[in-house]
């Protein structure tokens, strides 16, 4: 069985059409995005405000997950960071996680092949 990694993305809310259209064209069939609340380091503070926050405060993010073939993590990365940069505070987050298996439950296909 080759190898499956999970990518799961968490930024701001507005730029998920583009970044959904990239990985389309380079061949990733499925993701599921979620709305959450979160903050980074930052505590929630936004770029314009002066002062840090002390306590923290949640602000509208999403959550992108990916599973793809562990190949492809490299490729998708670059296209994630490329579409998500702007260079601000919110920008985002990135994990990447070894996937031990995947099964369809319709059809009982297990790893690369349930992708």
């Amino acid at each position: 069985m080759g190898k499956i990694s999970k990518i799961e993305v968490i930024t701001g809310m507005s730029k998920l059409t583009n970044l959904i259209q990239e990985l389309s064209k380079v061949g990733v069939r499925g993701v599921t995005v979620m709305q959450v609340l979160g903050c980074g380091v930052e505590m929630g503070t936004q770029e314009y405000e002066v002062e840090l926050k002390e306590v923290m405060e949640l602000l509208p993010k999403q959550q992108i997950n990916i599973v793809v073939e562990a190949g492809k993590v490299d490729k998708i990365l670059d296209i994630i960071k490329k579409e998500l940069y702007t260079g601000h505070i919110g920008d985002g987050k990135i994990f990447v996680y070894d996937i031990d298996n995947v099964i369809r439950v319709r059809t009982g296909e297990e790893g690369i092949d349930a992708l």
